[in-house]
């Protein structure tokens, strides 16, 4: 029997131990694994207490059954849910079971959303929504993520295809009528408005996203230096608990430390870098050359200088070159610490004392406003991801093509008419597109 027809099973709650575990069963033989373990199937979608027992006719645990009978469920296939209690013991035994009864088998990371996606019940963009939501940090990501589940960029690329298709049908049927005279032309008017305004459309959709697709990610802000400069300090305080160690001996920390916060909703990851100087250490340079290049592809850099010391000019110029164009890196901010010794820096730099805390609210309340125009306005994003950004961006650039092709030739315009609904139709994963399940549901949690 091959995989896909198979009955799978796993865990679709938290880790054990837990007050009640739940595990989902979906396949051709899921009604079989009910009724050998609950005895009968309950009525469909109700609950129903029931003793279950495995093969040899032993008891397992206390539980509440439920079943679904397919098309109608969540992955289009029968299921059945056992809520049990949530020991390990319990959940072993009654997977154990379940794994004995013939052609059933544990699921693999994402296998139910990837069974949902198969027979119909959600289309890519929405699977993406969901393991976008399932990985959600913070409350930004989780409320774009629940846009995305619930349809916002493929209701959207569904309607653009079929309007596609439609205009498509019109300049083919301007071919089919091309030796009756007025008719290709009359046909072509229409067309050419509809293609016009889809254009436009996803044109604008691609115009207006900015960086919403690092939401998922988040932004990366280094704490860079000179050593000794209260760089760890200042990470602990951004973390409100120590995640560095604080030393007064210059060149602590040799590697690169990370933390993920949530500021306002924004994900952000800051890192705490080794303290950039000159060195004969070889260790200590290695952690030098790490700082560098983390702190130049980093969308912020926060400067430590501590006192009245001037930040070195060169390496403030190599951070600055690194964002300039289209290389990665972002701007760079002189951070002045110890200002509860009386130091005062210029104008627009920030003033702080690591120690205390004074000053770091005010680092906050900028570092939240600079996230906010890094990732744009979010809250009506349709683009999340890379993947669906560059398949927009191939029908958008197959439509502008058929606008300029149109009055050369109806064939022409008609292939890249197809073309742009090709690309929308991998957007939504409904043609060729099994290079990339793969890399997606991969990423789902086991169970889901």
């Amino acid at each position: 029997m091959h995989p896909r027809d198979q009955t799978i099973f796993a865990l679709s709650s938290g880790r054990p131990p837990s007050a009640i575990a739940m595990v989902r069963v979906s396949g051709p033989q899921a009604g079989l694994v009910l009724t050998t373990l609950a005895g009968k199937k309950p009525a469909p979608r109700q609950t129903s207490r029931r003793l279950l027992h495995d093969g040899a006719g032993q008891p397992i645990d206390d539980a509440v059954v439920l079943w679904f009978p397919g098309p109608g469920t969540a992955t289009g296939e029968d299921v059945a849910e056992f809520h049990v209690h949530g020991g390990r013991a319990v959940l072993a035994a009654l997977l154990d079971a379940i794994s004995k009864i013939p052609n059933t088998r544990a699921a693999e990371p994402g296998e139910f959303t990837r069974r949902a996606f198969e027979n119909g019940k959600l289309d890519l963009t929405e699977a993406e929504g969901l393991d976008d939501l399932i990985h959600a940090d913070t409350d930004r990501q989780r409320r774009q993520a629940l846009r995305q589940l619930q349809g916002l960029l493929g209701d959207r690329a569904r309607d653009w295809r079929e309007r596609i298709i439609e205009a498509s049908a019109l300049i083919e049927a301007g071919i089919d009528f091309s030796d009756e005279g007025d008719v290709p032309a009359e046909l072509r008017a229409p067309a050419v408005k509809a293609i016009k305004a889809l254009y436009d459309e996803i044109a604008k959709v691609l115009a207006t996203q900015g960086h919403s697709e690092r939401l998922r990610d988040g932004l990366v802000i280094a704490i860079a230096g000179e050593p000794n400069v209260g760089k760890s300090t200042l990470m602990n305080q951004l973390a409100r608990r120590d995640v560095a160690i604080v030393s007064p001996h210059a060149g602590t920390t040799r590697d690169v430390i990370e933390v993920q916060l949530d500021l306002d909703g924004y994900p952000v990851t800051v890192i705490d870098t080794a303290g950039i100087r000159e060195t004969e250490d070889p260790v200590e340079q290695e952690g030098v050359r790490r700082a560098r290049a983390r702190a130049e592809d980093a969308d912020l850099v926060l400067w430590l200088v501590e006192g009245k010391r001037v930040a070195d000019p060169g390496v403030m110029l190599a951070l600055r070159k690194a964002g300039e164009g289209d290389r990665p890196g972002g701007p760079v901010w002189i951070v002045r610490n110890k200002i509860d010794l009386g130091v005062a820096g210029p104008q627009g730099e920030f003033g702080i004392s690591a120690s205390r805390g004074d000053g770091v609210p005010e680092l906050v309340e900028a570092v939240v406003k600079f996230a906010a125009e890094f990732f744009g306005s979010s809250e009506g994003a349709v683009v999340t991801r890379a993947r669906q950004r560059d398949l927009l961006g191939r029908a958008a650039e197959s439509l502008h093509r058929s606008l300029e092709l149109v009055e050369e030739g109806e064939e022409l315009a008609a292939e890249e008419l197809r073309a742009a609904a090709y690309s929308l139709g991998r957007l939504l994963g409904r043609v060729d597109v099994e290079d990339v399940l793969g890399a997606i549901f991969q990423k789902f949690c086991i169970g889901k």
